[in-house]
């Protein structure tokens, strides 16, 4: 079998935060989808090593922040290749509080998408978490960035621990 036709799929590429007592933390994920439009609700499927799955998996809640197509890739590698365990992520990074008390990215977001947890999956790796909408709004004009832009044009990387990943 050849993996990289999972190259195919089209993704976006997202900043997925989340917060637990108070702490704040923030990843790159590119497995956001709408599922359905009534109720409005969302999907991600975030790596269980991640720090993020463990404040979703307390606190219930999570946002998605579009990135915009002309992110820096030194943006998308502080979300996506270090640890919220090592480094505050959001220090220097403009963002504020949802209604959930998520924070919401504002630098390079397009727009965001704030949701309560109400189900999840365990697909091994990995935990698909189905949010109800709480809360969204447009941010800004321009493109989205797709995984593929990222991969072809930014020759961006991809994490071991992405869903996406293939050796």
């Amino acid at each position: 079998m050849n993996l990289k036709a999972l190259y195919s799929l089209s993704y976006g590429l997202y900043v997925v935060a989340s917060q637990k007592q108070g702490k704040l933390n923030a990843q790159i994920a590119n497995t956001v989808i709408q599922v359905t439009s009534e109720p409005p609700t969302i999907s991600v499927c975030i790596n269980k090593q991640n720090l993020t799955h463990e404040f979703i998996m307390e606190s219930k809640v999570f946002v998605a922040s579009v990135l915009s197509q002309d992110t820096p890739l030194s943006f998308i590698g502080h979300f996506g290749f270090k640890s919220g365990r090592d480094v505050d992520k959001l220090k220097d990074v403009n963002y504020k509080l949802g209604e959930s008390k998520a924070p919401i990215v504002l630098d390079h977001s397009l727009a965001y998408l704030e949701a309560k947890a109400v189900n999840q999956v365990d697909v091994g790796t990995h935990t698909i978490f189905i949010g109800e909408l709480v809360g969204g709004d447009v941010l800004g004009e321009g493109e989205p960035m797709t995984y593929a832009y990222y991969r072809q044009v930014k020759r961006g990387t991809t994490p071991k621990t992405a869903p996406s990943y293939i050796k």
